[in-house]
């Protein structure tokens, strides 16, 4: 069901917690405890997205992530982790999340990225344009010749962003200003990463790259 979101969580409160804030915003939510429990409730429910502690017993929630991302490709997956170095965010998405969520949990933030994946727009038409590359901003979703490429929501942000401001040199200060608010001011190292996967979503198939980095500054939208 496209408004059911299954948490695996084994902390009883933070899992209630969760689920009372998803049901005040209108979804579904339903509770495991562990990876096992889990996949069996994907299987049988297949819910509209997955939420997944790190911290799970028995095995790890990037094991659980690979496990899922494995068996179904389309299904969004968020990561709650509550570290927050280089080595965690690369790990979380390497594992096939979607996103992850920052702990202590925030119930804005958090609902926030839910409504991102859960309800897309897909009545509205407005795109942005560059090159041969096309980001559709009602279905988040940009396309590349023949090719549609998913987005998480903040390689999506990213993108719209450069693409906003094609041929313009962007600072790093300035993305993160602009694509991650003032959480991670100071801490750049956090758009390298995201530029890394999008630029491997974006030159699939050798595609020409269009995201150019200009060495001490930031990065730019340029087709040469």
């Amino acid at each position: 069901m496209q408004s059911s979101v299954l948490i695996v969580e084994p902390d009883t409160t933070l899992a209630q917690v969760i689920s009372r804030d998803l049901k005040e915003a209108g979804y579904e939510p339903s509770i495991v405890a562990t990876a096992n429990h889990a996949v069996d409730r994907v299987s049988e429910e297949m819910p509209g997205l997955v939420v997944i502690d790190r911290r799970l017993p028995e095995e790890s929630g990037l094991h659980l992530c690979r496990t899922l991302r494995h068996r179904y490709r389309q299904l969004p997956v968020l990561m709650l982790s509550i570290a927050d170095t280089l080595d965690d965010r690369i790990a979380c998405l390497d594992c096939g999340a979607d996103d992850y969520v920052m702990q202590p949990y925030r119930s804005n933030d958090f609902l926030k990225m839910v409504e991102f994946y859960l309800k897309i727009d897909r009545q509205g038409t407005q795109q942005l344009r560059f090159a041969d590359l096309v980001l559709d901003l009602a279905n988040r979703q940009a396309q590349r010749g023949n090719q549609t490429i998913e987005l998480t929501m903040k390689e999506f942000e990213l993108l719209k962003f450069l693409m906003q401001h094609p041929r313009e040199v962007m600072p790093r200060e300035q993305i993160l200003e602009n694509v991650w608010g003032y959480e991670f001011m100071g801490e750049s190292n956090v758009i390298e990463v995201y530029i890394r996967y999008l630029r491997l979503k974006l030159e699939e198939g050798d595609a020409k790259r269009l995201i150019q980095t200009v060495r001490g500054v930031g990065y730019v939208l340029r087709d040469a």
